[in-house]
């Protein structure tokens, strides 16, 4: 599940860009093929754990006869029932439920106080009425949209559509069901960004908390697996032979570092400079170089030499023409020494919009394996094949 990274000498970032105030994460929830919470990725990482393959524990309807082409990654024995409980659950999608059961996860293993605010109460508790959701995903829940669509063709009528699934259609139901379900009357925010969007999600997460619009936030983001993704990444041909697709949720409790430890909150980690960078097709310096200068412009504004960073998590790994690209951006970044990358996708599949999440996920995963002394630097890189380029600095938590 890691490989290791021989890099080759690279440019230091020029320059003098501000430095950025750290982001402490006090709590974290995944849902992933690995199962439920942190403890199971790392699992799965380290290989003692099988992510999930069957496909029959989705609710794929026809699909299901006819079977999907290559291999998938699946949350297994996943029902939202067993997060929320089952009233007002009926015309939830499979998005929806992954947020609303990653939230649930969060909350349920937190050891900051203000997580442990029952739903009910949550609507008056001024801590948690100041807390907002950011949430990475592609467009929505992409089985929602094109199966309605798809039914005013099909139906007798074009308005004799289930109207009960039109809301999963909206970009930014989840979060909206996330902020309903859980009592968090916080910004409400999602970010469409393709494989880039958990982390542009992160990138918005930190202008918000930087500029007062909020004091906490829930942050990560989603994608679920479904017949229509299988068959678009099929025909596209945008995978590697045998990169299965996948699904999951990552989300983080996020409030400035220095409050945080204020209020006796738990930091497990913290989220430094985060960098995001668009390369139109055919121009200079290519997605290589965007990458690397991304990740020369984060380091210099968390104030962290390329020499300190011991381990990276791809987001490539699996793509078509992109692996390379992020490897030789990350050997130009860092300079000439070995670097130790974790590939979640190995676990995961490719979750698409739902990636640097689950990257970052890995990142605590692996950390929390090899209890090493503190202070830790790691990057989640993230590359795409719509030219978007981003990368995300954390620090280990215990190091402050």
């Amino acid at each position: 599940m890691t490989t290791t990274l021989a890099s080759t000498p690279g440019a230091a970032p020029s320059g003098a860009l501000p430095r950025v105030r750290p982001l402490a994460v006090t709590a974290h929830g995944v849902v992933s093929p690995a199962g439920l919470g942190l403890d199971a990725l790392a699992e799965a990482l380290r290989g003692d754990r099988a992510a999930c393959a069957d496909a029959a524990q989705l609710p794929l309807g026809e699909a299901q006869d006819d079977g999907l082409p290559g291999e998938v990654r699946v949350v297994p024995d996943f029902r939202i029932a067993d997060h929320v409980g089952r009233k007002g659950t009926r015309h939830l999608d499979r998005t929806t439920a992954l947020g609303l059961a990653a939230v649930a996860v969060l909350r349920a293993g937190s050891a900051d106080p203000v997580d442990t605010v029952p739903v009910d109460a949550a609507a008056n508790d001024p801590e948690w009425t100041t807390t907002g959701v950011v949430v990475g995903s592609t467009s929505g829940s992409v089985r929602s949209s094109s199966e309605f669509a798809r039914d005013t063709h099909v139906q007798e009528r074009p308005y004799l559509v289930n109207a009960a699934a039109f809301p999963n259609t909206v970009m930014n139901s989840v979060t909206g069901q996330m902020a309903i379900w859980h009592g968090l009357r916080g910004i409400n925010a999602t970010l469409s960004g393709g494989t880039t969007a958990s982390l542009n999600a992160f990138r918005y997460a930190r202008n918000a908390l930087a500029r007062g619009h909020a004091e906490r936030l829930v942050v990560g983001g989603v994608e679920e697996l479904c017949p229509q993704t299988v068959w678009g990444w099929h025909a596209t041909g945008g995978l590697t032979a045998g990169t299965p697709v996948g699904e999951g949720c990552a989300v983080f409790a996020v409030r400035d570092a220095e409050a945080a430890r204020a209020a006796g909150a738990p930091v497990l980690a913290e989220l430094l400079a985060c960098e995001t960078a668009f390369v139109p097709e055919g121009t200079r310096p290519g997605p290589a170089g965007a990458l690397a200068d991304c990740i020369g412009r984060a380091l210099e504004r968390s104030g962290v030499a390329a020499d300190d960073v011991t381990l990276v998590s791809l987001g490539a790994t699996g793509l078509t023409a992109l692996e390379e690209v992020e490897q030789r951006a990350v050997r130009k970044a860092l300079g000439d020494r070995d670097v130790t990358a974790v590939r979640v996708k190995d676990v995961t599949g490719e979750a698409y919009s739902a990636d640097g999440a689950l990257q970052l996920a890995a990142v605590l995963a692996r950390w929390q394996d090899e209890q090493a002394p503190s202070g830790r630097i790691a990057l989640v890189t993230s590359v795409g094949h719509d030219g978007n380029v981003a990368c995300l600095v954390v620090r280990d938590g215990a190091a402050g």
